[in-house]
């Protein structure tokens, strides 16, 4: 059996190699300060070669670097996607929006933008509605990268345990939060902790003050260290300090200050910390064949016409517009290769069939249009009459 370590003299802690070996308690060093003052010039961390050796993470430093690649992974045939002929297909019916619908629409929108006139909203004329379909494709590609560091904290005492060699990165279990939510989780890489002597301190748990160079004094600023301050009636006794001192106000008159680092301890226990990060990547195509601008489309709801989620999808390829099909074989393959460094855990595509309305109207003497479009009732106007109102100016 290993023998206990003794933290306080300074000696590193070995990583354990004997399973079940149990590292004792290690109070704080005597010579720690109980001063609540920060220590200055902190050593931000150790050198590297001073760090345990452990299995499975020699390339470790102090960032978080590269993220790790992830195993191969190929999914199971219960997680395949199913046969193409086993799809809904179907096609849905909308009730084209009325006219009601159309003047609701365009009063919100001019509400909406502080600047528009109302009049315009309440008073144009609608000649004629033309109802139309969008389609918005979306694949989504929920991952999960990996990073690993070193990493410590203050060691208040707690006792460590080894139980074996560690896990590698990827084989630590982390269950995502949500899925197709960005989050992020850091934990701790089991039995790779050890307890160190601080190396800002080195081990004392103070730092010697900068301001007064240990001496826990400085030199009076009211009379400049004489000691005495001249008066009307002649010089006298300085009333802000003793004999040309005063107290320093960054260690309080102690001569050091509490290690920022390990917060008066002595000793940080130090261990590889694992961040977990999922992303969902998303990427869309639309068809829209108005002047209604794509990037609208992907803001707004639609008819669901198709939705699939699995580890892995195959691409659409029955779809009643066969520019879906086509975009979603694109897409399906670009995400198949482009997240190297991410293990893919579900993929979720859907078709939406938006519906747009291109209303056109009279107002005074202009003739022009404006969109309707989504089930929001969403409105593109960018030829809206009226745009300043009185009191506002165009620079």
């Amino acid at each position: 059996m290993s023998e206990n370590t003794n933290f306080a003299s300074g000696s590193r802690t070995p990583y354990g190699a004997v399973q079940g070996s149990i590292y004792p308690s290690v109070g704080q060093h005597a010579g720690a300060s109980q001063s609540n003052t920060k220590a200055t010039h902190d050593a931000s961390v150790p050198p590297l070669e001073q760090m345990d050796k452990i299995p499975g993470y020699a390339a470790v430093g102090f960032d978080e670097g590269m993220f790790l690649a992830p195993p191969s992974q190929q999914p199971r045939l219960d997680e395949a996607s199913p046969q193409q002929d086993q799809r809904p297909r179907s096609t849905f019916n909308y009730t084209p929006l009325t006219r009601e619908q159309a003047r609701e629409a365009i009063i919100h929108y001019a509400a909406d933008h502080c600047c528009y006139g109302n009049n315009p909203a309440v008073k144009m004329e609608f000649t004629n509605m033309a109802s139309t379909s969008s389609f918005h494709y979306t694949l989504e590609t929920f991952g999960e990268s990996r990073s690993t560091k070193w990493t410590s904290h203050p060691y208040l005492g707690e006792g460590l345990v080894v139980t074996g060699p560690p896990p590698g990165p990827w084989d630590v279990m982390v269950a995502p939060p949500v899925m197709f939510q960005k989050n992020k989780k850091k934990i701790e890489v089991p039995n790779t902790a050890s307890v160190k002597p601080c190396h800002n301190c080195n081990g004392r748990g103070n730092k010697s003050c900068g301001f007064c160079q240990s001496s826990g004094r400085r030199k009076c600023l009211t009379c400049n260290g004489t000691g005495r301050s001249r008066m009307d009636a002649g010089p006298s006794q300085c009333m802000s300090c003793q004999g040309g001192w005063t107290k320093c106000y960054s260690c309080n008159g102690a001569g050091h200050n509490v290690c920022t680092k390990c917060e008066g301890r002595g000793n940080l226990r130090w261990y590889i910390q694992l961040t977990v990060q999922w992303t969902n990547h998303t990427d869309h195509h639309v068809i829209e064949r108005t002047a209604l601008p794509n990037s609208l489309i992907t803001r707004v709801t639609g008819l669901v016409a198709f939705e699939e989620s699995l580890p892995r999808v195959s691409p659409v390829s029955h779809f009643l517009e066969t520019e879906i099909n086509t975009a979603s074989h694109a897409l399906v393959n670009k995400h198949a290769c482009s997240f190297p460094t991410e293990r893919i855990l579900m993929q979720r595509h859907v078709v939406q069939i938006v519906p747009v309305t291109e209303v056109s109207f009279t107002y005074e003497d202009m003739m022009s249009s404006f969109f309707v479009y989504g089930n929001e009732h969403k409105v593109y106007a960018p030829n809206y009459p009226e745009q300043c109102c009185c009191g506002c100016s165009v620079l």
